[in-house]
């Protein structure tokens, strides 16, 4: 008998057709929907993967107030800050420029929101999806200067190559935080708001930890909890030098802020440092901002310091290393 004809393997179909606009992510091994005919991997997919592995260690360097966005990214609850757009940067149809707020958090997580009035809330703890949140930011903001007044801005994948924050923001501009005690500042009028908005700014002012920010040194944050209260300082001194800094001060009993008060250890944030202070019940922000200041002159003063740190030194480094917490 003669072999069997083999059975030829059906060919895959090549689509001409290319879509338009965004393209939606698919499995690895699916066709990718832009109508290349390729896998999905191999396709739009490759470039998705790039900008998800795109990681900028510092996303807010460069910017006014770096340890502050830091800070509002990470530690506080509520907090506003007005933002000044760079010449250039588009505004409406018209060509006014609106106003432009930094919120901690928007309601329903959303990216930023176009008020009715045409300003803009742009919303700074949201999800990352392309490593460089500055980049995240910046497309949300975008899209909130093309929306229509009234609408949210849904979140989306970042395209890759679009602009940053350093490049839609003035430079020079003041970046002065106002930390709030609930999230009323989502709407106009806080006492109209209904539904899901309504619910959502309910359970947020339920959960938010009593935060307030130090007058006397730079983005310094008191916190009350149930146990115990916190001072959390986001530093912008290399990490290096300012953990030797800190452990020599430890070793010499110096890295307090006054009775049963404790340097207990650090997080990491966004590329800077934040050392971390366990503080009695009793004592308030204010109570901290005159032993803040003084812990900032012994500070300067231990960082000019070359020496090689002592063997107690190096201990009182390892102990603040163990137990220091990376944030992202």
């Amino acid at each position: 008998m003669g072999k069997k004809a083999a059975k030829k393997a059906p060919q895959r179909s090549q689509s001409t057709t290319a879509v338009t606009g965004e393209i939606p992510v698919v499995g690895a091994r699916e066709n990718c929907p832009c109508g290349s005919g390729r896998r999905y991997k191999a396709c739009h997919g490759r470039e998705a993967s790039h900008a998800v592995q795109e990681l900028v260690h510092r996303p807010f360097e460069g910017l006014p107030g770096e340890a502050d966005w830091v800070a509002l990214r990470e530690l506080v609850p509520a907090a506003t800050v007005p933002l000044t757009l760079a010449a250039g940067v588009a505004g409406t149809a018209t060509g006014e420029v609106p106003s432009v707020t930094l919120a901690t958090v928007l309601p329903l997580a959303w990216p930023a929101l176009r008020r009715q009035d045409g300003s803009i809330l742009l919303g700074l703890q949201t999800q990352s999806s392309s490593g460089d949140l500055s980049r995240d930011l910046a497309d949300a903001l975008e899209l909130a200067l093309a929306a229509e007044p009234g609408s949210p801005v849904p979140a989306r994948r970042t395209v890759p190559g679009g602009r940053r924050l350093q490049d839609l923001l003035d430079l020079q501009a003041e970046f002065t935080p106002t930390v709030h005690t609930g999230f009323e500042f989502w709407l106009e009028d806080a006492e109209t708001a209904t539904g899901e908005v309504a619910a959502s700014l309910e359970r947020a002012n339920a959960s938010a930890i009593p935060t307030e920010k130090l007058n006397g040194v730079d983005s310094a944050y008191w916190c009350g909890t149930p146990d115990k209260n916190h001072l959390r300082w986001v530093m912008t001194v290399p990490e290096e030098q300012l953990l030797d800094a800190l452990a020599r001060l430890t070793a010499a009993d110096k890295s307090s802020l006054g009775p049963d008060t404790r340097l207990v250890g650090s997080f990491r944030a966004h590329g800077l440092t934040v050392p971390v202070w366990d503080l009695p019940l009793a004592m308030t922000a204010a109570d901290c901002e005159k032993p803040a200041a003084e812990f900032a002159e012994r500070l300067a003063e231990t960082l000019a310091d070359e020496r090689p740190l002592t063997a107690e030194e190096r201990r009182a480094r390892a102990n603040l290393v163990n137990r220091q917490v990376t944030l992202n």
